[in-house]
């Protein structure tokens, strides 16, 4: 067989990993840009906006990645992108924004009711891959919580609307804001069928396990928009909507991407997962709460040590 005609498929595949990444990364900045503009017609806060329409918005490729996978029966892929983006959303991303500049210190107790529904819903996943199934009733259970969560955050938001500057004057007609918010769902829709394409291709072609592409090239693709969000926070100093933002989409990737998935489909993960992956993401996890103590800033040594941590669990893939 010619080598360069075998090479054709290969670089098909290198163009809509690209192509779908580029929409992905663009529909989520459409998204998200819009989305802020109008919660802050709201008044709310930068931590309350990191948490909850920041964190959804860069999450979306997250959602429109797992379920172009799940329907396409590459579930391996879908639970690959949401592990490996919450590792990478704590290991990664935040290691990067702390190496770039010094994250404020903020209490743990701001973000309590986060944490906690994170890291239960990080047990009960753990709990799925030991039983073997993700069943329908627990991803229903999933995305009551979320909706709960949001009711509540809102509310929360509301009764403590702040007047201290973080509103903009102008933040955008309704219908300009609401065009981006249909722009950005589209390119999402469309770049996530590019890139699953892109990244199942790739995987048959060099025999890698879509499990370990979903771990690594999806969940890397699929959190640049919370890169992208985190560095335009810590250019405009707002070091809780970067903290927000994680949390929050790490609380989305479990609660409304495998909530939905499980109860459109079912699905089991395999126990590869609960054997390597997702201990990692549970330490991960943990490791926010030291960090999140109030005590001191989440500096350059703790982000090198959350880089080299990032960089042994890829090694390990890769090994």
């Amino acid at each position: 067989m010619n080598p360069a005609a075998a090479n054709v498929p290969v670089l098909l595949a290198l163009l809509a990993l690209a192509g779908g990444l580029v929409m992905l990364v663009g529909g989520g900045e459409l998204l998200v840009g819009g989305a802020v503009r109008l919660a802050r017609r709201l008044g709310l806060s930068t931590l309350a906006i990191g948490l909850t329409v920041v964190a959804f918005g860069t999450s979306t490729p997250e959602l429109f990645v797992s379920l172009s996978s799940l329907f396409a029966n590459h579930p391996d892929i879908m639970l690959g992108n949401v592990v490996g983006s919450n590792i990478a959303n704590i290991g990664l991303i935040l290691g990067i924004a702390a190496l770039m500049a010094p994250l404020e210190a903020m209490a743990a107790g701001r973000v309590k009711v986060e944490l906690f529904l994170l890291l239960s819903s990080s047990l009960l996943l753990v709990l799925t891959a030991w039983l073997g199934i993700f069943p329908r009733g627990l991803g229903l259970g999933f995305i009551a919580a979320l909706v709960l969560y949001t009711r509540y955050s809102y509310r929360k938001a509301a009764a403590s609307r702040n007047n201290n500057g973080d509103i903009p004057a102008d933040c955008g007609s309704l219908t300009a804001n609401s065009l981006k918010i249909i722009a950005g769902l589209l390119f999402l829709a469309l770049g996530s069928h590019l890139f699953i394409k892109g990244a199942v291709d790739i995987a048959h072609y060099f025999r890698v396990s879509e499990l370990v592409i979903g771990l690594t090239l999806a969940a890397v693709g699929t959190s640049l928009p919370e890169l992208a969000s985190t560095i335009a926070a810590i250019r405009h100093r707002q070091s809780r909507l970067l903290i927000g933002n994680i949390i929050g989409s790490n609380m989305f990737n479990l609660l409304m991407v495998l909530g939905t998935a499980a109860a459109l489909r079912p699905f089991s993960p395999g126990p590869e997962l609960l054997r390597r992956d997702l201990p990692v993401m549970i330490l991960f996890t943990v490791a926010l709460l030291p960090m999140l103590s109030g005590r001191h800033a989440i500096g350059r040594g703790i982000g090198l040590l959350l880089l080299t941590a990032y960089g042994s669990y890829i090694m390990l893939l890769g090994w």
